[in-house]
């Protein structure tokens, strides 16, 4: 590892130096100087704590273990520190390292995901320096790969390079808050902060103010009388919406950018959607292949579950694959993963299993196509507020999610049907399949309900007396 080290650190400097000879725009009072030797210092000094701390400790024991988890909290928040001194691309790539659940150890998720809430704002003149500075994000992600030598991430650095432009851009940001405000405006809890075009141009963007709790703290929530189920049942039903319907797809739901409040005239609790500079496109073909996987992994279809995860690019690997989406076990996917909620000793198996298939894993992600990473992202951030929520893996979810898929097949086979008795065929069986679904909702709310309890004692006492 030392070895390691100081080939990682001959190449930064080596890498640095030609950059700063290259680039017409450094003088030696550049942010970009400050901001390369920061990196290269962060790393030094988290390669060191690595090197000496656990050196002469067994590994595998209870100490081992312990001072790791230590090394990972001081690195993490010496990575959170070189983000915010940084800033701009840096704490970009610090909010995608935050929400690799799956990927990183937790003392780093956990401490990086202040970045999505708490960053630091920078001036016009910083952003614009940062964005001629692509080495900015190689430097940072050269420093977690030192850290973790198996975590590939190439892709990483090419998804922030192609991402940081479009959320630059206020005048795509303001024509895609006007797009899904119109999209789901049948969504009376959503708002959407209006955008006032007469006052905005390419390097302002004025729009309506908007306040709130963040959408995981639910002891604002509490305090408000705000319901915590319908939150995340209402969230949920944004996401599939824009997923498996609509194809267009907010990927930045932090905490930070999703608020909440209850109208004090109606009282009607209103889910507030911030920041639309990054939204990702899917392709018709994309998202026809991931309604059919999610359809298929809610029903425990498991040869479905593989044709459609190789379609995905998951290859043989349709299994892990299938853990990432769900955050579940492989045993769980089998039994169905709505079946039960998520347990402890399920949780810490995950993140195990993580660690132990992590080559596998970034690997997977170079593979898959480039629509799946920020839908993984997303994926993790809406799991991350149910987690906090405490309304995790709920049957709701699983129930909208399936309505969404339903409708997005259905209205995919008519606009690919010509005959007049197929398209009413299909629209039947959509009909009888979300009839079926509203049944099922029906019977879970019944099960749950005051009324529900009663009628279950009465059908037991009667049961008792006929017998």
């Amino acid at each position: 590892m030392a070895l390691r080290a100081l080939k990682f650190a001959s190449l930064t400097a080596a890498a640095s130096g030609i950059y700063l000879y290259g680039n017409k725009f450094l003088d030696p009072n550049d942010f970009g100087v400050v901001r390369v030797g920061r990196a290269i210092a962060t790393t030094a000094v988290i390669t060191y704590d690595y090197l000496t701390s656990l050196r002469s400790v067994p590994y595998g024991s209870e100490e081992y273990e312990f001072l790791k988890s230590q090394v990972h909290l001081r690195s993490a928040e010496r990575l959170r520190e070189l983000c915010c001194s940084n800033r701009g691309t840096f704490i970009k790539v610090g909010q995608h390292l935050g929400a690799l659940d799956y990927l990183l150890p937790e003392e780093y998720t956990r401490t990086l995901k202040v970045l999505h809430s708490q960053a630091p704002q920078s001036s016009r003149q910083e952003i614009e320096q940062v964005i001629r500075e692509d080495l900015g994000k190689e430097v940072l992600l050269l420093v977690v790969k030192q850290i973790f030598p198996d975590f590939e991430f190439m892709w990483l650095v090419e998804e922030a390079k192609k991402n940081l432009p479009l959320e630059l851009d206020f005048l795509n940001e303001g024509r895609n808050a006007e797009k899904v405000a119109h999209m789901l405006k049948n969504f009376d809890f959503l708002k959407v902060p209006r955008i006032y075009w007469e006052l905005s141009t390419s390097r302002v963007l004025l729009m309506e103010f908007m306040e709130g709790g963040q959408v995981n703290d639910r002891a604002y929530m509490e305090r408000n009388g705000i319901n915590v189920n319908e939150i995340s049942r209402n969230l949920g039903k944004l996401y599939s919406e824009m997923i498996f319907v609509n194809g267009f797809v907010h990927c930045d739901p932090h905490p930070g950018n999703v608020l909440v409040k209850k109208c004090p005239t109606s009282g009607k609790a209103h889910i507030i959607l911030l920041d639309h500079g990054l939204y990702q496109v899917l392709s018709e073909s994309f998202r026809m292949d991931y309604c059919r996987l999610w359809q298929a992994l809610i029903k425990a279809d498991m040869k479905r579950v593989q044709k459609y995860s190789r379609r995905l690019g998951a290859g043989d690997w349709y299994p892990l694959f299938a853990c990432m989406l769900t955050a579940r076990s492989w045993e769980s996917v089998n039994r169905g993963i709505d079946q039960s909620p998520v347990s402890a000793s399920e949780d810490m198996e995950i993140r195990s299993n993580a660690a132990a298939y992590l080559p596998q894993i970034t690997q997977l992600l170079n593979n898959v196509p480039r629509q799946m990473l920020l839908l993984l992202k997303t994926n993790d951030l809406l799991r991350g507020i149910e987690s906090a929520l405490h309304t995790r893996a709920s049957a709701s979810s699983f129930l909208n999610m399936s309505r969404c898929c339903i409708r997005a097949v259905s209205t995919y086979q008519r606009s690919k049907s010509h005959s007049f008795y197929r398209k009413a065929q299909i629209s039947l069986t959509e009909a009888l399949s979300l009839w079926q679904i509203n049944l099922y909702e029906f019977f879970l709310w019944l099960k749950g309900s005051q009324l529900g309890n009663w009628v279950i004692a009465l059908l037991r006492r009667m049961h008792h007396f006929t017998y």
